[in-house]
């Protein structure tokens, strides 16, 4: 399909009479993070269903709603649940929300997810600060007419993870009881986990942990000259960096568990942006 700045327009307008907020700042809850939403105060709630022109979650554990309120004093639209191409979608579908969001008023952009570590000094429940991804595979979400509204037809994604926000949230994590890193993500577009070669391949190439989401965000982000900061919460082992089989159940155990500490810690870098 061809989009057109009207097209996002529509879902825009629709949200604005929904809340007179206009957020600073966007955050899209990855796989099992939806706890970090009971901290948005004074919330206003809209199903994706709703919103005109939207997607919709299928996964299970994503509660399917942009939820706008305050977080640290901080005016925040958050995502509570995301889309992913292994849903059904075109790399080109899955820029409306970050487009969405930009013409909300959102400024700073920041995305979380749940991956699979392939660094072995990594462990479950700690948290990756993305310094840049790898995508070998799948299409770009720019693919298509350019919308000039949004941004020029090539642009540079040097800095797309930017590194002053990687740097603060660096920097908030010391005195904090989660382990956090800086690494590189390597996208895989699933929905099976990946395979021990493919990990080995991985890992060759330089990835610290491994997912299904998040790169196609950061290009339309990037896209838009939106400052972005990404963060990976570990929740499992990468196949075949141990002995056994993989399992959705064990991410959203995984996911579970660190949700008080992540969102304590996702609270502090809101205040601090």
């Amino acid at each position: 399909m061809s989009y057109t700045s009207a097209y996002f327009q529509k879902s825009a307008d629709f949200l604005r009479t929904k809340t007179g907020r206009t957020p600073e700042i966007g955050i899209v809850l990855g796989s099992c993070l939806g706890p970090f939403a009971r901290e948005i105060e004074d919330p206003v709630e809209v199903d994706y269903g709703d919103i005109p022109n939207f997607l919709l979650s299928t996964v299970a554990s994503h509660a399917g709603k942009l939820i706008f309120g305050t977080v640290s004093g901080r005016s925040v639209v958050c995502m509570s649940g995301r889309f992913h191409s292994y849903e059904g979608y075109s790399f080109e579908e899955l820029v409306i929300p970050v487009r969405v969001l930009r013409l909300l008023g959102v400024k700073t952009l920041i995305l979380t997810n749940a991956a699979g570590a392939v660094n072995r000094d990594y462990r479950p429940g700690d948290v990756m600060v993305l310094r840049d991804h790898i995508k070998l595979n799948g299409s770009s979400p720019l693919l298509g007419p350019n919308v000039e509204d949004f941004g020029p037809r090539f642009f540079d994604v040097t800095r797309m993870y930017t590194p002053e926000l990687r740097k603060l949230a660096l920097d908030l994590a010391q005195g904090s009881s989660l382990r956090v890193h800086e690494g590189t993500y390597m996208f895989f577009p699933g929905p099976q986990f990946e395979t021990p070669a493919e990990i080995r391949a991985a890992r060759a190439l330089g990835a610290d942990a491994v997912g299904m989401s998040t790169v196609t965000e950061a290009l339309t982000a990037a896209h838009c000259g939106m400052p972005l900061l990404a963060l990976s919460v570990i929740t499992n082992m990468a196949a075949g960096v141990l002995d056994r089989p993989l399992s959705g159940e064990e991410v959203d155990e995984a996911a579970e568990r660190v949700a008080k500490p992540f969102s304590d810690y996702m609270k502090k870098i809101v205040a601090a942006i």
